[in-house]
């Protein structure tokens, strides 16, 4: 294994220990996470890190280790919607950041996640037969994860330009998009 991927494979290793970590903690502040949307951070973190395969991979792997582990989220059907949305924000964001700069690649991730997100939502309660409106849509997408959204605005961009500044994730990695 190259020395970089050796990184590269440890520094996802840790978000995804992040993303099972940070939820547990605002789990016990009843529905903050939907609110704060915790799992979130580290996954986008992760694929401007370590590229779009392992922030896709993270992404994929926190929510059914975090209710293995801890019993959250459910595993359906919130936890198959949360896999595939978190998997599109560590492709995107990963993808993204090769290309443009960090508040971009961020908000594009992040739009390009809750599509995801609401069409998951749509198939899945589709099959049990159950509506989902715009309105469920824009409310659990939106308006509940405002403060969220808010947090990943701030503090993502100022996370990933330190480590810029501290070396630690070279503008030059950015060259190569079918890695």
């Amino acid at each position: 294994m190259k020395k970089n991927n050796i990184i590269d494979l440890s520094v996802a290793a840790l978000c995804v220990a992040l993303g099972i970590l940070i939820p547990s903690v605002f789990h016990l502040f009843g529905q903050a996470g939907a609110v704060f949307c915790p799992m979130h951070i580290p996954v986008i973190v992760c694929g401007m890190v370590c590229g779009w395969k392992y922030g896709g991979l993270c992404g994929l792997i926190v929510p059914p280790l975090s209710f293995l582990i801890i019993g959250m989220p459910p595993i359906y059907p919130m936890g198959v919607s949360m896999m595939l949305e978190l998997c599109a924000y560590g492709v995107l964001a990963g993808l993204l950041y090769k290309r443009f700069n960090v508040f971009v690649s961020l908000i594009g991730a992040m739009i390009g996640g809750r599509v995801v997100y609401g069409l998951v939502n749509l198939i899945l309660m589709g099959i049990a037969g159950t509506a989902y409106s715009m309105e469920a849509f824009l409310t659990g997408a939106f308006v509940t994860a405002l403060p969220g959204i808010v947090i990943q605005l701030i503090f993502i961009p100022a996370l990933v330009v330190l480590l810029e500044q501290l070396g630690f994730l070279k503008k030059k990695q950015k060259a190569k998009i079918a890695e």
